[in-house]
């Protein structure tokens, strides 16, 4: 509530000066003492077509500032000028107030020099000198760079205060953090966004200012939990604590500058039943120029346009990541809506699981049916640390009937103690396997994956932790080079994956052909020799 009196009271000044009724130095003290006055009037950015122009916060911008809170994070779809908006508050916060320390972490460089040159250079060189006069003639002392180190990305002004942009942060304490891009660094660094974490992050005293800014990047990572977590609090309307972070959502449609003349634009039906569904299921009404605008959009991004663009926090976050194998095959799915509830295990049909063992004995399995010439993905599990002897008695609580078990390779290798394979133990407690060969490479059990699937529908609740796995297996990302690799990421997401290709290398279809080939055939009438076919 004081943030948003605050920028009432600033835009009455606001417009007050542009009538030329703020001249006394009594009246332009009170402005200047007001951060929303000094935004709007102060600073000069580069616009869209690289000209100079005043900023002026958008309404995004504004309801972020009014919202604001000492954690915050935003959830955004594309060029709302955040980045812009917080380095000129940052800026701010450090010429008008004595020892303030902020900084801005970016995901890569070349992104960190920019904004530090065009954003916070620029706006603090263009200061208008009218305004500095003022300054001069009121008795306001305007700070000046002590340490311009702006090759580097910092600037050290005289009355003892700081800004720095760069890709990380080891120092003293900070007042103020921005981290651009957070889910991206989360997604393509994962070590570096948990030095941000347990680092920057511990630099920012309890009660100063943490801002996370991103577009969605998969459903992992601290930026989705840390967005998840946000969100819940948000739900159940509790006050976040200052150690809690509060969620701000801005999507594509509340942006009044995202929209076009509709005459010439022809709406594809699906993108029609997209809109309806914003309205009926979300009340999100859209115009026509929204729609048509959106339309353009989305031919040039095609399976980024939610991502990038999203409507609602869910529809962000279920966008495939960059190098993400299955990223086709899962967005088939769900435009053909095969997540589905309706998806259920039907007591006549025999239950085929698919297992992957990983790490540390983590494991994964998928339940399967087939139903004609469907795949039901009907339930999904994963654990670690437990032996064969668990799995074994979840499969008998589930009271599924099944017709067949599924592992890869090393499940017949031996241990060194017992002499034993993993198999052998699995036979004491029920489980009979059947071994799916060793893969000769990586891109034959990612073909055989992206062929399985268009046959598959998923039960959305049972299986919600495979379907992660699924969304986020991807290549692994070489720093270095800045490109992906020819090989998985090997995490979280690779075992419930890999138990899924363990499925679909299988063979059901074949098999279960087979098995109904068998059970039609008459009995052989030659002594012995149907025993040996």
């Amino acid at each position: 509530m004081k943030r948003a009196a605050e920028v009432r009271l600033a835009e009455a000044y606001l417009t007050a000066m542009t009538n030329g009724e703020v001249t006394e130095k009594e009246h332009l003290v009170e402005a200047l003492a007001l951060k929303w006055f000094r935004i709007c009037t102060l600073y000069y950015i580069k616009d869209k077509k690289g000209r100079k122009v005043r900023f002026r916060p958008n309404a995004a911008q504004r309801k972020r500032y009014i919202e604001g809170h000492s954690r915050n994070i935003i959830l955004k779809a594309r060029q709302l000028g955040f980045t812009t908006f917080e380095m000129i508050d940052a800026l701010d916060d450090c010429l008008f107030t004595d020892n303030f320390s902020a900084g801005c972490i970016c995901h890569n460089l070349d992104d960190a020099k920019d904004i530090f040159r065009n954003k916070i250079v620029f706006a603090y060189k263009n200061v208008p000198d009218a305004w500095l006069a003022i300054f001069d003639q009121i008795g306001l002392r305007f700070p000046r760079p002590v340490s311009d180190k702006s090759g580097s990305g910092a600037y050290v002004f005289d009355n003892d205060s700081s800004i720095n942009v760069s890709t990380s942060y080891r120092g003293g304490t900070l007042q103020r953090l921005h981290v651009s891009e957070f889910g991206k660094i989360c997604k393509r660094y994962p070590h570096k966004a948990q030095e941000i974490v347990t680092g920057a992050f511990e630099a920012v005293g309890i009660g100063n200012q943490i801002t996370l800014e991103s577009t969605a990047e998969g459903r992992e990572g601290y930026f989705f939990n840390y967005c998840e977590q946000a969100q819940h609090l948000q739900q159940l309307q509790r006050t976040p604590t200052d150690l809690d972070f509060h969620f701000h959502f801005f999507p594509w449609w509340e942006e009044p500058t995202y929209t076009m003349d509709p005459k010439a634009v022809s709406i594809p039906q699906r993108l029609q039943e997209y809109f309806e569904r914003l309205e009926h299921k979300h009340s999100i009404q859209t115009t026509a120029g929204q729609r048509a605008w959106y339309t353009k959009k989305e031919q040039t991004l095609q399976d980024d346009m939610q991502r990038e663009y999203p409507s609602t926090p869910e529809e962000a976050f279920e966008q495939s990541v960059e190098g993400a194998y299955y990223a086709t095959q899962m967005q088939f799915l769900r435009k053909n809506k095969r997540l589905t509830t309706q998806v259920q295990v039907n007591p006549q049909l025999p239950v085929f699981t698919g297992w992957d063992l990983g790490m540390n004995d983590t494991m994964a399995i998928w339940f399967a049916q087939i139903a004609g010439r469907e795949v039901h993905l009907v339930d999904y599990m994963e654990g670690e640390g437990e032996g064969i002897e668990y799995y074994a008695d979840q499969l008998n609580k589930k009271g599924y009937r099944y017709g067949g078990h599924y592992g890869p390779h090393d499940l017949a290798v031996r241990e060194l103690g017992t002499g034993l394979s993993r198999s052998d133990v699995a036979k004491q407690f029920g489980i009979h396997f059947e071994t799916i060969p060793r893969i000769s490479n990586h891109a034959e059990g990612v073909q055989a994956v992206r062929q399985f699937l268009p046959s598959c529908w998923i039960d959305e609740e049972a299986c919600a932790q495979g379907v992660l796995c699924l969304d986020n297996f991807r290549k692994e990302w070489d720093d270095k080079r800045g490109i992906y690799k020819d090989r998985p990421r090997h995490d979280w997401a690779s075992h419930g994956a890999k138990a899924l290709e363990t499925l679909a290398r299988a063979d059901l279809f074949t098999r279960l052909s087979r098995q109904d080939f068998a059970k039609s055939r008459p009995p052989s009438r030659r002594g012995n020799w149907a025993a040996h076919t």
